[in-house]
Parts: C-alpha cells; structure tokens; sequence
C-alpha cells in the first residue's frame, strides 16, 4: 500500500510507542503518513496532544482516515466499573466517529477477552466474570467496534506485554513488572496461583510488529482476529518465577547482594478462603493494599489452558529473562535491595 493516512492513538504507551516506531520507518520509505495522538506528548517525536473523550478532536485529526490504529487505553486493573467505562469505552466510541466505512480500524485489545471466566473470581459480580475493570472494558470495547464500525477491522490480542525479544527494552514498567519488585521487597510473602498454571507473555516488539502488519496489510474483507500467544509452548508459572528469581539473584550475586528467597506456591481456592482471611487481621493497611494489588495476578497465573494463537510467541522464557535483565539494569536500587519480610503486627 502507498500513502496510507494512518492516525495511531496511545502513541506514547507501551505498545503505541513500538508501532509508531515501526510506522514511521515505513512512512520515511513512502509507505505511509503516521498521525501520532496521545494524551500527552512525550519525547521528541511529534506528537498530537488530545484527551480523547474528554474533548473534541482537535482539527488536525479530521478525516478521512485509510486506517485508525486504536492503541489509547488504561490499563490500571483497580479500575471500577464507572472508571473503566469513562478511560476505555468512551475514547473508542469518540475515535471511531473520526472513522468511515473506508477505513481499516485496527483494535489492540487483550488477550484475556477470550480467556475462561471464573464465577467466582475476586471482582466476577462486577464485571460479569471478566478478571479486572481493565479486562471488561476490552471486552466491552470489541463489542462496541464489532457493533459500531461497519468498515474493516482487526482485533489484535497480546497477552501480557513484556520487554523486547533480545533486549528487553520497554517504554515504561507496568503489569508483570509489579512481581518483580514484589519478589526483590518482600512483599511477595507467597505466590498464589497454581505452579502448572499457564503465564501467557509476549514480546513488545513482536505485538508491535502484528499491530504495524495489519495496518500496512490489505483490510479484511470480514473482521479478524489476531491472537499473540504462546499456546502449548507458553511458560508455566512455576517457570516464569523461577526464571524471575534465578535471573535476579544472578545479578544479585554479580553485585554482592545476597540472594532472594523463591517464594512458596500457594492454591488460589486455598488463599481465598484459610490464608487471606486468616492473615488479614494481621496486616497492615500497607500490606492489605499490597495483597489486594498482588490478588489481581491470581487468575493470571493459574490458566488451566494456553490460548490458541494466530501469532505465536518463540521461546517466551528467553523473552521473560531478557525482561528482567532489563527492568533489573533500569532498576538497580530496587533490584539490589535487600528484602523487607513482613512481620505480624502486634495488637
């Protein structure tokens, strides 16, 4: 395709920084003019500032459009109903009126939309068995885009989004990051979930690599779904612990830090109804909202089946381990410190 106008959203997020990227690499050939929109710029790319939403477009963004690479999302899995509606639902509702019947909408969603759902998971009254607020609003999101846009579309799903394969480098630290410096604080007293549960990631630069193809690729006749996972070969979470903790205390060692204790597993059902309500009077208000945010992985980490990719991830223990070796090098002080146990508080 040659001289595709593309407007990608999220452009300073985490995958929307690795697609424009990509993107502007085909623009400098010709191939395609990059519109990025962000709610606030950052770096030193062009950038246009918009609050998507909560505002109308600014008159740069009119139309028409040969392809919308929607990226823009909160991915904060603490939010409420009301607030993942207003972060998620809303913005895609105001970029799609910037869309016509011609142009190819390209959706990053989530992997997890199409994961089993656990009646009985910590939020599922809420959020209609979806894991987090973050979760159904993607759900909610590629129904809103299936039922409103009658052009061509893409839904791209990664699973949990690491550092690039080889180098590990990442725009900004979130999601699966959290265990790490759960792991090296101490505040990780446990891992709950099931060890031979499956821990789906993928590689920044490869979800980025989907997202570019489809937009440079011809548009779909009929919507498409493209599924970035590891399947059979994900890594279980006993192994991405393990290669968490054996990567840390490498580095630790090569420091003169001592080493970090791996954790012991505990079952999800087991942590719900004994330990949890058992321990909770104990802890502190710090260490109550600790054990709130870590809660959010359970399900996460105790898939009882990998997804079925269209996009398979390689070797995603290679990719895992390049990721901490990155967060570690960016991190230091935190991937040095020396472990805080918690200790039961006194009454």
């Amino acid at each position: 395709m040659k001289g595709v106008r593309i407007l990608v959203t999220g452009a300073t997020g985490v995958v929307g920084t690795e697609v424009v990227g990509l993107l502007r690499a085909q623009a400098a050939a010709g191939a395609a003019a990059v519109t990025a929109v962000a709610r606030r710029a950052a770096g030193t790319a062009p950038v246009t500032r918009w609050a998507i939403g909560g505002e109308p477009p600014p008159g740069a963004l009119a139309g028409p459009w040969d392809v919308i690479v929607h990226c823009a999302a909160s991915t904060r899995w603490t939010l409420g109903r009301a607030e993942a509606e207003e972060a998620n639902v809303a913005p895609l509702r105001a970029v799609l009126a910037l869309a016509d019947r011609a142009t190819h909408v390209v959706h990053v969603s989530t992997a997890y939309v199409g994961g089993v759902r656990a009646p009985e998971d910590l939020r599922g009254a809420e959020f209609e068995g979806f894991r987090n607020g973050y979760e159904w609003s993607k759900a909610v999101c590629e129904r809103v885009v299936r039922e409103t846009h009658a052009g061509p579309l893409t839904i791209v799903r990664p699973p949990l989004v690491v550092g690039r394969r080889g180098s590990g480098e990442i725009a900004r630290f979130s999601g699966p990051y959290t265990v790490l410096q759960a792991l090296v604080s101490g505040t990780a007293a446990v891992i709950v979930g099931d060890p031979e549960g499956y821990a789906e990631i993928g590689p920044v630069d490869q979800v980025a690599e989907v997202v570019a193809r489809a937009a440079l690729g011809e548009p779909p006749g009929e919507p498409v779904v493209r599924v970035i996972a590891g399947g059979a070969g994900s890594l279980r979470l006993s192994s991405l612990v393990g290669i968490a903790c054996g990567t840390l205390n490498e580095i630790r060692r090569a420091h003169g830090a001592a080493p970090i204790e791996q954790p012991p597993f505990v079952p999800v059902e087991a942590w719900n109804r004994f330990f949890l309500p058992l321990a909770e009077q104990y802890l502190s208000p710090f260490q109550r909202q600790a054990v709130r945010l870590l809660a959010m992985f359970q399900s996460y980490t105790s898939m009882a089946a990998p997804f079925e990719p269209t996009d398979r991830v390689r070797d995603p223990g290679a990719v895992f381990e390049a990721a901490v070796r990155y967060w570690a090098a960016r991190r230091p002080r935190l991937a040095l410190a020396a472990p805080d146990p918690w200790t039961l508080l006194t009454r």
